[in-house]
């Protein structure tokens, strides 16, 4: 039986897998100091400040955590002088504040798995953090030089932070979140997309793969099969939280080989009040028969292990047993 690192690299090199790669198992996520001061501290049920001095909200019974961009609590009042109001948060610690990071990253055996830094939000993500999303939109059209200076700060400041978390983690991947789109479009067409993101993205992950990292594994939980030749020119192995909305399978047949696809179970239609484990394994085994063995993992759609109602995850990944079972 192939261990989950190697099982994961007979997927997404097109050889000969012998099970599904079921969910994250490929991965440990490696967390770090700099992180730790860009997202803040903001456990569910909570409102605080993250590093950059967004106000976020983690209401009960959501996905995640998400910006109040109210006009009282936006941090750019004016993006042609955005240096007036954005300050990068701290990228360099003391070695103790790294210590317990470090005995974390050293008990990972990366013959099993890779240890994955883990990185978020993104540079489309900390736009809109920053100062909404209507602002990013139109600042995209209105104001195209100063949101050129900016993308160029905020990637700077990624490739500072990640300069110490290679420096003292040593992570063999990176998994990056940055929505990129809704359910049912990317939220730039493609030609700005390229203008704006893939410079910035093809410095971080080109920068982090001149470092160490073997994989790149990105994180959208959206409809972005648009930007995939993108992804592809950003360096991006693995785009996670592919929802089904992208057609999985037509994805697969075009990009095999050249991405790989995590996902195809959406939070949306599992993850729910009222869901079990019938409907959990009908939307699993859908999945799974429409793409095949190859550079598909199949998952839910949230960036990382768990689910807003206990137990979903847990079904899903035991769901995912089964078609092994019956497709291996």
């Amino acid at each position: 039986m192939l261990t989950a690192k190697e099982n994961l690299l007979e997927t997404i090199r097109g050889g000969r897998p012998d099970r599904f790669v079921n969910q994250f198992e490929y991965m440990e996520m490696l967390f770090d100091p700099t992180a730790m001061a860009s997202l803040g501290n903001c456990p569910k049920g909570s409102t605080a400040k993250n590093g950059w001095g967004v106000t976020i909200t983690y209401p009960d019974h959501v996905p995640g955590p998400f910006p109040d961009t109210s006009p009282e609590k936006v941090v750019i009042k004016d993006i042609a002088r955005w240096e007036a109001f954005v300050k990068a948060p701290e990228v360099h610690f003391p070695e103790e504040a790294w210590a317990p990071f470090r005995e974390m990253a050293e008990k990972i055996d990366r013959t099993q798995k890779y240890a994955a830094a883990f990185v978020a939000p993104g540079i489309f993500e900390k736009l809109h953090y920053l100062m909404g999303m209507e602002e990013t939109m139109i600042a995209f059209y209105e104001e195209p030089e100063a949101m050129h200076e900016l993308v160029d700060y905020l990637t700077e400041y990624e490739i500072s932070a990640a300069k110490e978390i290679v420096d003292h983690l040593h992570p063999n991947a990176i998994f990056h979140h940055d929505d990129w789109g809704s359910q049912l479009s990317s939220f730039l067409s493609p030609e700005m997309f390229r203008e704006f993101i893939v410079p910035a993205y093809q410095k971080i992950y080109g920068y982090w793969k001149a470092n160490g990292a073997e994989l790149v594994i990105h994180h959208s939980d959206s409809y972005a099969a648009n930007l995939v030749p993108a992804m592809i020119d950003c360096g991006i192995d693995i785009w996670q939280g592919v929802m089904s909305t992208n057609d999985l399978p037509a994805l697969i047949r075009e990009y095999g080989g050249r991405i790989s696809f995590h996902g195809g179970v959406d939070n949306g239609k599992v993850d729910r009040v009222d869901w079990s484990e019938e409907k959990v394994a009908a939307e699993v085994r859908e999945i799974c028969e429409a793409c095949g063995r190859l550079y598909f993992i199949p998952g839910a759609t949230a960036g990382g292990p768990g689910s807003t109602y206990p137990g979903v995850y847990e079904a899903v990944t035991k769901a995912i047993d089964q078609m092994s079972r019956e497709m291996f």
